[in-house]
């Protein structure tokens, strides 16, 4: 009975672990599109509009009676660009202070459960595979984890972490892209 259930702890090992890799990914692709998109404040959207508003206007202004006034218009709308671009990198600062500290821990978090997992499962097999299934890399995989059973390889829990991690960024590429 205790072989059967072991059994069935290192069947549910193999994708647990890969469901974990997969989803640190997952959270550090998010908090990079999050980083490079950023977001817009709505001051700088109200900003933005009254630069337009002013080009508009300024460029009403068509006659050489109205000269002036074009080109009174047209230095506000160059000085609330300038108050625009101030406040756009002040927001950018802000906003890539935040989302570092959180890749930092995001970063500390994965490299922790990685640890904890590499030293829970050293020597023991993460997974069992069919000899034929891996058969020029059955080495590799089985590496710290013990010799074959029954015709399977052994997976032990550093190459499955690497294969996890490989399957886990070609993954996460075609859903980001």
């Amino acid at each position: 009975m205790e072989e059967t259930i072991e059994e069935h702890g290192r069947s549910l090992a193999a994708p647990i672990i890969f469901a974990i890799v997969v989803a640190f990914h997952f959270l550090s692709r998010f908090v990079e599109h999050k980083k490079k998109r950023g977001s817009k404040s709505g001051v700088e959207d109200q900003l933005r509009v009254e630069i337009k508003q002013l080009y508009k206007e300024a460029s009403s202004f068509s006659q050489p009676s109205t000269f002036a006034q074009a080109a009174k218009l047209r230095r506000m709308a160059a000085a609330k660009e300038k108050d625009l671009a101030k406040l756009q990198e002040l927001h950018s600062k802000d906003m890539k202070l935040s989302y570092d500290s959180y890749s930092k821990g995001l970063t500390i978090l994965k490299v922790f459960t990685y640890f904890s997992m590499i030293c829970w499962f050293w020597r023991v097999p993460v997974a069992a595979i069919s000899k034929e299934l891996v058969e020029p890399f059955g080495k590799m995989l089985s590496w710290r984890s013990g010799s074959p059973l029954n015709d399977n390889v052994m997976v032990g829990i550093i190459p499955w972490l690497i294969l996890s991690t490989r399957v886990s960024k070609f993954i996460c590429r075609k859903v980001f892209n």
